[in-house]
Order: C-alpha cells, then sequence, then structure tokens
C-alpha cells in the first residue's frame, strides 16, 4: 500500500511541488518514493527520488550518517552517488536525483569495484570525526567461532585463538580514511548509461577500503545477495580496485589487509542474517542445530563459502597458519555432516 509523501514546507520553498508520486520499495527502516519535480533549467519536469528514514531506534544518527557520506562522495571527479537536491533534517527527509538502473553485465563486478575504489577515495585524514570508524569484530566473535568448531568436530590448532586475537586487533588498529559505504550491497549499486552509482549510506563511516574490497571475495557478507565469481573475475575486479585507487589517490591500496579483511567476516555471526537480527544473538552457534535462509542463501552456505575462501587465502600466511589449519578443517566437517549444502550462487539475481 502506498504512504503519504514526506515533502513539507521546506523541500517545497527549495525545489517546488512534487507531482507524478509513487511509492518504492524499501527497508523497513524507510519510506522512498520516485516523484516529478520542476525543472529549474526548464519548463518541464525532472525526475527525483524522496527518503525518509522513519521513527526508530538510531534513525537521527543513521540520516545524519545518510547526509554526511552523501556530501563526501559528492567529491568524486566521476560521480558514484546521485546528486543529492535538499534535505530536511527535522523530517529526517533527503531528496535526490533519480537514476535509472539497468541489468547489470555478467561481469558486473569489475566496474563495481572501479566505482567501489573511486567512492573510497573521496574521504581522507581531514574528514575524521565526520562519520564514525569502522568497527571489526571482537573477542566474543572469537569464543562463538572457536567453540563453533568445537561443536563440529573441527581439528583446533593449539595457535588458532592466539592468531584471531592478533587479527581482531590488528583490524581493530587498521589505519585508512576510506569512505566505507557500511552495506555496498546488490540492490545498493545503481548500473547506469553513466556508470556505477550507490545508494543508502545509512551505515556508512571510515576506514580501510579493504574491508569493503573482501565483499568480492567473501561473498557480501552484511547482503542478502550472496554471489561466488570465477577467479578470473575477481583478478580483473581487483585489478580494477587498484588501478582506480591510484588514479584517484596517487597511491597504493592496502592490498595486505584484504586477507585480514576476509578472516574478519568470517568470524562474525552477525553477517549470518540481516540487519533487523543483529541484536547480540549467537548466530554462529545456531548453526549446527538449524539451518536458516537470507535472501540467495542458507546460514551454513554462507559459512562453508567463507570458510574455503579463508582457507585458500591463508594457505602459506605465517601469520593465520593456524587459522587456515581450522578453517580447511572446518568446512571439511560442515561438507561431511551435510553433504546436500550447495555452493552459493556464481550470478547475480
Amino acid at each position: 500500500m502506498d504512504t503519504p509523501l514526506k515533502f513539507g514546507d521546506v523541500l517545497r520553498t527549495r525545489l517546488g511541488a512534487p507531482t507524478d508520486v509513487r511509492s518504492l520499495s524499501s527497508s523497513p527502516r524507510s519510506q522512498v518514493w520516485r516523484v516529478e519535480l520542476p525543472d529549474t533549467a526548464g519548463d518541464g519536469l525532472r525526475p527525483a527520488v524522496v527518503k525518509h528514514l522513519v521513527d526508530g531506534p538510531g534513525a537521527d544518527e543513521r540520516y545524519a550518517r545518510e547526509v554526511a557520506a552523501l556530501g563526501i562522495a559528492a567529491r568524486a571527479q566521476v560521480p558514484v552517488v546521485p546528486r543529492l537536491l535538499a534535505t530536511d533534517p527535522e523530517q529526517r527527509v533527503l531528496v535526490l536525483d533519480h537514476l535509472d538502473h539497468r541489468t547489470p553485465a555478467p561481469d558486473w563486478i569489475v566496474p563495481y569495484a572501479e566505482a567501489l575504489a573511486r567512492l573510497h577515495a573521496t574521504a581522507g585524514p581531514r574528514d575524521a570525526g565526520l562519520l564514525p570508524r569502522w568497527q571489526g569484530p571482537g573477542t566474543a566473535d572469537i569464543a562463538s567461532f572457536l567453540a563453533l568448531a568445537v561443536t563440529l568436530g573441527a581439528v583446533v590448532p593449539g595457535g588458532a585463538s592466539g592468531e584471531l586475537e592478533a587479527l581482531v586487533h590488528r583490524l581493530d588498529r587498521a589505519p585508512g580514511h576510506a569512505l566505507l559505504h557500511g552495506d555496498p550491497c546488490p540492490g545498493n549499486d545503481l548500473h547506469t548509461v553513466e556508470g556505477v552509482r550507490f545508494v543508502d549510506f545509512e551505515q556508512a563511516s571510515l576506514g580501510s577500503g579493504a574491508m569493503e574490497l573482501a565483499y568480492l571475495r567473501i561473498g557480501f557478507p552484511t547482503c542478502w545477495c550472496v554471489t561466488s565469481a570465477a577467479e578470473p573475475l575477481l583478478a580483473r575486479a581487483e585489478a580494477a580496485y587498484r588501478a582506480a585507487w591510484r588514479a584517484a589517490t596517487g597511491s597504493e591500496p592496502e592490498e595486505d589487509r584484504l586477507v585480514d579483511a576476509c578472516a574478519g567476516w568470517l568470524i562474525r555471526g552477525d553477517a549470518l542474517v540481516q540487519r533487523a537480527h543483529r541484536d547480540g544473538t549467537d548466530h554462529l552457534a545456531r548453526v549446527p542445530d538449524e539451518d536458516w535462509t537470507w535472501g540467495t542463501a542458507s546460514a551454513r552456505q554462507r559459512l562453508v563459502h567463507r570458510l574455503g575462501v579463508v582457507g585458500g587465502l591463508t594457505a602459506g600466511d605465517s601469520r593465520l597458519g593456524a587459522v587456515h589449519a581450522l578453517t580447511v578443517s572446518m568446512r571439511d566437517r560442515m561438507l561431511t555432516r551435510w553433504p546436500a549444502l550447495l555452493p552459493v550462487p556464481t550470478r547475480r539475481p
């Protein structure tokens, strides 16, 4: 059912009266409409998107994050976000240019990665304090992950706990001032004739770009849509990210953090459920007894995929040698216990 448009006097004075109002699908945390607004460059109309963040826990913070992130991202020489036309902070409403989304090409992660690098590169040290710092896994995640390994009957090397503690410490102290989207999922990327644009910055933060570049390999951990690309395509996408980062910043990306980033996403149990369910529940502890589907994959499918990725990336890694052995053993135990588990999808729906 259509919901009443939130478009008060502040926005009408700035942009004119909206017409042809249509509700669009959105998360439970927001209401979104497509409207027509008077075109200031002529006598016609132009399409726009109106987004209202509804009342609820953290709504003011999510609104502030989105507005701040859009302001930072607008610095990009090649646009990576829709243009922000106006805001109404009291109503938590923002108005953006409407962009037409096309069906992504089979190799969509390549232009996606290029645009992601340009997005990340828009922020820098001067932006410290405008957005929160990215938060990685903690000691509770380590305990839950190791407890799951024991329950599965996996071999837990003696050094695994120490390596995971060092991993969490490195992630917590990882430098970087990249503008992180916070939820760069399929659906939050618009593939337009002019290139990829990102939307929905309610979880934006600042940190190391590796934490989101890792999405391509680890399988979009905060997203309903999981995909697993073939290695040649992943290599192309990561090369596109590096090239775009160099072009935008004149520096090299911090590639050595990619393995750590993937391992960090692996041990986070809350990356097995949608955001509304990330409430402190130990979701890794649920895996032995139940398998639940979220979007395109089940929790066990997601976990097996992530174990395989981290197992492959940590082979020969002196800092994560015990973690390598642990992930290989856990994946083997899961596939032995649940032999009918299918790989995650290779194509975007």
